[in-house]
């Protein structure tokens, strides 16, 4: 989370984000959440890169291709570490509404099985649904279903995800079907601290924002009769 996401939030536009328990600026996400209590606040659960919370001074797989070495050889111990993100966020005095994986790597059965015993153990309604795969869609509903875990009909942006500009997104919002969708972003400000990292969501991350709150942007939500909600609104 940072302060282009809350800007987009005051500006009507975005109303979700996420925050990563084991990112090095969790303390500066808690606070931005505090200080802007419109936004809902749902939690990041990363498997892939960075800090272990259930293995100090461990670090979690670098890769997906890691990560899937790392579970079939019984390495590491999802329902623990990814628990203790969400513990991590809850002792910070925030509640969160939704869950998603960082990488969407609760497509991997273990890996969603645990998501959903965790969201239905710590109370969160909401589970991010994230492609319309054929051969995963009936599984990933039916662990869903189990758990007691909602999830919205679609779920977009990923292929504009580093490109998302606002003609794009007045043409998605005009294209969109009835139905509940939650919308994938990335906005912020390009800062010499995300310069420095090695994420490649950089310059992107302030067309992105700039995207959400053009006025060409509001008119297709207005024309489409879209209505923007949080997942506790819904």
């Amino acid at each position: 989370m940072n302060a282009g996401i809350v800007e987009a939030c005051e500006r009507g536009i975005l109303r979700s984000t996420t925050l990563m328990a084991n990112g090095a600026a969790f303390d500066d996400a808690v606070r931005l959440a505090r200080a802007t209590p419109a936004l809902d606040v749902g939690c990041h659960l990363v498997l892939v890169g960075g800090p272990s919370l259930a293995r100090p001074g461990a670090a979690l797989p670098a890769s997906v291709a890691e990560l899937l070495w790392a579970l079939a050889s019984r390495r590491i111990a999802v329902y623990q570490e990814l628990s203790a993100q969400v513990r991590r966020i809850l002792d910070a005095g925030l509640q969160p509404s939704h869950l998603d994986t960082h990488k969407h790597t609760h497509l991997l059965p273990h890996v969603l099985e645990a998501v959903a015993r965790i969201a239905e153990e710590f109370r969160i309604p909401w589970v991010r649904r994230p492609f319309q795969i054929p051969l995963l869609r009936r599984r990933f509903r039916a662990v869903l279903e189990r758990h007691g875990c909602r999830t919205t009909d679609r779920f977009t942006g990923f292929r504009l995800t580093g490109r998302l500009r606002a003609r794009e997104l007045a043409a998605l919002i005009r294209e969109l079907p009835g139905g509940s969708t939650e919308l994938m972003c990335h906005p912020g400000h390009c800062t010499a601290e995300l310069l420095a990292t090695r994420s490649r969501l950089t310059q992107s991350r302030q067309v992105e924002l700039e995207a959400l709150t053009a006025p060409q942007v509001r008119e297709a939500i207005e024309q489409a009769r879209v209505r923007l909600l949080s997942f506790r609104e819904m």
